[in-house]
C-alpha cells in the first residue's frame, strides 16, 4: 500500500468528519489540482494558526485540528494531508528549519505538505495560515511558500514523510498551551 495515502494515527483521514469534509471540498471534482487547491486554501484560511491567534488548545491529528478550528503548522499539515488523502492525492509532511531570531542563535522545525500532482511530481504547499508578511499560495508549478530560506543555518528538509516526526508529534502531545508550544517548539 502507498504509505502517502494511508490513514494512521495522526493522520486520521478515515474520521466521519474528516472524510465529511474532503468530500465536500472535492464536490466530485475529478480534476486532481483543483481538488489540492480547495483542500490548500479551505485549511489555510479556515484553520486559525494557534501561535497568530493565541488559541488553545493544542491539536495534532487531523480531526483535532478540524474540531478544534486551531493548530500549529504541523497540525495543519497533518489536517491537510488527511484532506488530501482522503481524495485519494498521494500527500506527505515536509518541513524547514528557520531561524527564530532572524539571526540564527535560535531555531525551529516548520511544518508544511508535499502533493503528488500529475505531469508535475510531489509539490509542495504551505497551508500555514497567511499574515501581512505571510503570503502563501497555490501556485503549480511554482512553489508559493510562508517562508524563505534566508540565513545560515536556516534550509529546506528534502525529504517527504508520510508521517509527522516524532519531535513533531512530541512537541504537540507534551505541551497543553499554545504559549507552551511557543516555548518548546522542535528542531531538528
Amino acid at each position: 500500500m502507498n504509505p502517502f495515502l494511508g490513514s494512521t494515527e495522526i493522520i486520521d483521514w478515515q474520521t466521519p468528519e474528516v472524510r465529511q469534509l474532503a468530500e465536500e471540498l472535492a464536490d466530485k471534482n475529478r480534476d486532481v489540482v483543483v481538488v489540492a487547491q480547495r483542500c490548500f486554501e479551505w485549511v489555510r484560511d479556515q484553520i486559525k494558526h494557534s501561535s497568530d491567534h493565541q488559541l488553545n488548545p493544542v491539536t495534532c491529528t487531523a480531526s483535532e485540528v478540524l474540531a478544534g478550528g486551531t493548530g500549529y503548522c504541523y497540525a495543519k499539515s497533518h489536517l491537510l494531508a488527511a484532506l488530501l488523502r482522503a481524495n485519494g492525492l498521494s500527500a506527505g509532511l515536509c518541513y524547514q528549519r528557520l531561524s527564530l531570531d532572524g539571526i540564527g542563535h535560535l531555531y525551529c522545525l516548520h511544518g508544511l505538505n508535499a502533493v503528488e500532482l500529475p505531469d508535475l511530481g510531489w509539490y509542495r504547499i504551505d497551508a500555514r495560515g497567511n499574515r501581512p508578511d505571510v503570503d502563501a499560495q497555490f501556485t503549480p508549478p511554482k512553489e508559493k511558500l510562508a517562508f524563505a530560506i534566508q540565513i545560515e543555518g536556516e534550509r529546506d528538509l528534502p525529504e517527504i514523510y508520510a508521517e509527522p516526526l516524532p519531535v513533531v508529534v512530541e512537541a504537540l502531545r507534551t505541551n497543553s498551551t499554545w504559549d507552551a508550544v511557543l516555548a518548546n517548539l522542535p528542531d531538528a
